[in-house]
């Protein structure tokens, strides 16, 4: 974690204690403090937001404290001031339980002087949304918080940054990793929920698998109020999991979920579902990207189904570590879960996006990180292996060959992601070879 402490201390923009573990999202925050009145911080339950969010207020109210819910509805309805008020920065958490909480602060930031104001954190976007007269614009700044990237729980060196090779091209990598196999197998399976980062290895798996049981058994239906079916959420992230990383359409997993029981879910149903999970941040699929190219080939639009941290996938299927050993094809798949997580976090402090190529002939990039000032990076994810690697170097400088550079800008970098491997090197042609293990932002 040495490397991580280093970044927030030189910026002066958090103070450290014994008990806070920074997240790269820390530095984000407290300079968006300076320039807004209030932020909203949107997230998966467990991500660490309210933690993270408490670090960095003067005073707090927790929405779904259960001995004081009550009485804050009832505040919210007749009289916010009583929720409001107080030493700001005031960390409002889980504010979508009283959605009449965001109009009340968007008044108050327009009729007081000051930036920072108000932290806002929501693990669900407020179900009734009618409640809601205004968009907040000009007063509120939006941040999405993940579990956490191996960099951030201290399982990765963060020697290869993300950012420095889009400030510069040529910049070296090379440096030692000591990952295997199985050590990514458990990584993959206990998640990045900030709890595991410092429990015992042989209880480290089973907060996965308690998120899991929270959001079949309460969260689906808490959303909104609308009864569903245990078995059917479970069915139905059971299929997700299986098709993390591809671009498998709605009536696809619709017929998984059935299999011989015909008729037993619907497209409609499903969709239901998933929009419910996504509302909750657990499923977070990836848009297309889509480049200006040299010919005229027709790109894939589908998004790409991700979970928002692979080890809910892994709880959903009901597997561990050694079951992924066992399986390689769907240890790779997982392990791309993972991936597109890490590489989120790492992007967001860039303001980048992450997005999936394919076109109709077949050619796919994994991830493509892209910045808005029009920098990019592509993205090929490997288990390892020398067989491997050249695939995914081969598939990065086909699709870089396709792309029109008097249109664009050239890649600032080619790179395949590993699970494993002693090293991080630039190869002779150019691609980035790269254990997870040593990426960082």
């Amino acid at each position: 974690m040495g490397n991580i402490f280093a970044i927030f201390a030189s910026q002066n923009q958090i103070i450290m204690n014994n008990n806070y573990r920074p997240r790269l999202i820390d530095a984000e925050l407290s300079s968006r403090l300076k320039s807004i009145g209030a932020i909203l911080i949107e997230g998966a339950k467990w991500c660490g937001k309210s933690t993270t969010a408490a670090h960095h207020s003067a005073s707090a109210v927790y929405m779904d404290n259960p001995q004081r819910r009550e009485q804050y509805l009832l505040f919210a309805e007749e009289n916010p001031d009583m929720i409001l008020d107080g030493p700001t920065p005031r960390l409002i958490d889980e504010w979508q339980i009283a959605p009449k909480l965001w109009d009340a602060v968007r008044f108050k930031v327009d009729h007081r002087p000051g930036m920072g104001q108000f932290i806002l954190t929501g693990s669900a976007k407020p179900a009734d949304r009618a409640r809601i007269s205004h968009s907040g614009t000009g007063r509120f700044s939006w941040l999405r918080m993940r579990p956490m990237s191996l960099f951030e729980s201290g399982d990765s060196s963060g020697k290869v940054s993300i950012a420095r090779l889009f400030s510069d091209s040529d910049a070296s990598v090379a440096c030692e990793s000591d990952s295997d196999l199985a050590r990514i197998a458990f990584l993959v399976c206990r998640g990045g929920w900030p709890i595991v980062a410092d429990l015992p290895e042989d209880v480290a798996l089973r907060p996965a698998v308690d998120y899991y049981d929270a959001v079949v058994n309460v969260d689906i239906r808490e959303i909104d109020g609308v009864y569903r079916s245990v078995d059917r959420a479970k069915r139905l992230m059971r299929s997700y999991a299986r098709f993390q990383g591809t671009q498998t359409p709605i009536s696809q997993i619709v017929d998984d979920v059935n299999g011989s029981d015909s008729g037993y879910i619907d497209d409609k149903t499903a969709r239901n579902y998933i929009e419910a999970l996504r509302m909750m941040f657990v499923i977070e699929d990836m848009p297309a990207w889509n480049p200006n190219l040299k010919s005229k080939t027709a790109i894939r639009t589908t998004e790409t189904r991700y979970f928002v941290d692979p080890s809910i996938a892994v709880a959903a299927l009901g597997i561990g570590p050694g079951d992924l050993l066992n399986d390689l094809k769907a240890f790779g798949l997982l392990f791309e879960t993972l991936c597109v997580r890490d590489l989120r976090v790492y992007a967001q402090p860039l303001g980048g996006t992450v997005y999936h190529y394919r076109d109709k002939n077949g050619l796919e990039c994994d991830a493509v990180i892209h910045l808005p000032n029009g920098s990019y990076g592509l993205v090929e994810v490997k288990l390892g292996g020398e067989k491997q690697i050249e695939t995914g170097a081969s598939t990065l400088l086909k699709l870089a060959e396709k792309i029109d550079f008097g249109k664009m800008k050239s890649p600032s970098f080619l790179m395949v992601l590993t699970a494993v491997g002693s090293f991080a090197y630039r190869r002779p042609d150019g691609v980035l070879v790269v254990p997870i293990t040593t990426l960082g932002a």
